[in-house]
């Protein structure tokens, strides 16, 4: 081959190789807080899937699964200042002391009240994504988790009847809400970490676990989870969350495909979550575990009283006047 000809032809593969190529890519690297394989693992890989297809390859999303990046407070602050992109977790009081209304122990009950009160374009939604928005983060989408309920190392007696004292230690998250919901409830809540909780039951330091559900306790607690306790305590919601700044650089098409991925993401979710609950637990049940009764009878008492003496605590906290207005538009009179 002469010169001339080898000149041409790598002009020809250069030219060809640059069209069928993006003109540029962008990797968003995308954190979320269970192991890789869990349930949140594959929607969020199903999505980058999505967003991939929709741009072309232009935006590719790489996903860190199990806090790789940090837990999920640290993830918050960095998704804000922009060293972590996105996230999909449940957000930080820590950060912001008013993303507890979201945490509220029975702000809703059941699923029907969950799809209406957590919903897209809901007053709570707004609510949760204007907190976000002073954080400099975008929320793209929720991702409905599950009902709460109590992981127990032994067995409790009247275990859903919130007027009997149990004399039972539970470890909860370093969250005021999910103390005084133990305690008034007829439990003893001890706050700890969570990387202290599974050792916590294993040793006898307490004797269960409150602030997860089937799905939690079966990927951290199963080994020491005898007894489950469907109590619905609480409904855990978490958010898929970009850096705004890094949303905005986009251009309106692929800010178009992450959309309308999210949307997609978050419907397929709110479509399986209750079945999926379901599974977990008999997971747990495979595990060993025992489903413990409870009537919705007893859900309804058990909530009554917390709002009546755990609500006005954590509202004084937030600022009543904020939290009763988002309370009367997310859920009517309280």
């Amino acid at each position: 081959m002469t010169i001339k000809k080898l000149k041409k032809w790598t002009l020809i593969t250069s030219v060809c190789l640059f069209a069928a190529a993006p003109l540029y890519a962008t990797t968003l690297k995308l954190s979320h807080v269970r192991p890789e394989g869990a349930t949140i693992d594959v929607d969020v890989r199903h999505f980058a899937d999505d967003v991939a297809k929709a741009t072309n390859n232009k935006i590719k999303i790489q996903v860190y699964p199990a806090s790789a990046l940090g837990d999920y407070t640290l993830v918050q602050q960095r998704v804000g200042l922009g060293a972590v992109d996105m996230a999909v977790q449940p957000p930080s009081s820590s950060v912001d002391k008013r993303f507890q209304i979201v945490y509220l122990p029975y702000l809703v009950n059941n699923w029907a009240e969950a799809k209406k009160v957590f919903a897209p374009n809901s007053p709570l939604r707004n609510t949760v994504s204007q907190l976000y928005a002073k954080q400099g983060i975008k929320v793209l989408a929720g991702w409905p988790v599950y009902f709460g309920g109590i992981s127990l190392n032994k067995y409790v007696a009247n275990a859903a009847d919130p007027n009997v004292k149990k004399g039972i230690k539970l470890r909860v998250p370093p969250v005021k809400a999910f103390q005084l919901t133990a305690d008034d409830i007829g439990y003893i809540g001890s706050p700890l970490p969570f990387s202290e909780a599974f050792t916590a039951v294993q040793t006898g330091v307490v004797d269960g676990v409150m602030g997860s559900g089937a799905e939690g306790y079966y990927a951290s607690f199963r080994d020491v989870t005898k007894y489950y306790l469907p109590l619905n305590t609480h409904f855990e919601m978490w958010y898929l969350i970009i850096n705004q700044e890094t949303f905005d650089d986009l251009n309106k098409q692929e800010q178009n495909a992450l959309m309308t991925a999210a949307a997609k993401f978050e419907s397929a979710r709110w479509e399986s979550a209750e079945a999926d609950q379901k599974r977990n637990e008999q997971l747990l049940v495979k595990a060993g575990a025992t489903i413990l009764p409870v009537t919705d009878q007893q859900i309804e008492e058990t909530s009554k009283i917390v709002r009546q003496k755990v609500w006005p605590v954590v509202i004084k906290d937030m600022g009543a006047k904020w939290a009763d207005g988002v309370l009367d538009k997310a859920i009517g009179t309280h």
